[in-house]
């Protein structure tokens, strides 16, 4: 049986986060700018979509603790992405 280790669980967890960080600027960039930036809101979102799968993907090797930090990391990721496709962007 393959486990997922701590090392690929932090380093998914690092990429997620710094996909969020990115997301969460072209957010805001925006939220206050209406339509410039388009390609990068794009770019973001497409980032938050390949984060979430490779958590997927992780998942299936975690053990229960994992499972529950990679849950509580979907559930940032899917939130930011709900919130960019729900902005009047």
């Amino acid at each position: 049986m393959v486990i997922a280790t701590r090392q690929s669980m932090e380093d998914c967890l690092e990429q997620c986060e710094s996909v969020l960080s990115i997301a969460k600027e072209q957010y805001k960039e925006a939220s206050q700018q209406e339509h410039y930036n388009n390609s990068e809101f794009v770019q973001s979102q497409l980032l938050l979509e390949s984060a979430y799968n490779d958590l997927e993907k992780l998942n299936h090797y975690a053990n229960e603790e994992q499972k529950e930090q990679l849950q509580r990391m979907k559930i940032q990721l899917h939130q930011m992405r709900h919130d960019m496709i729900s902005l009047r962007h």
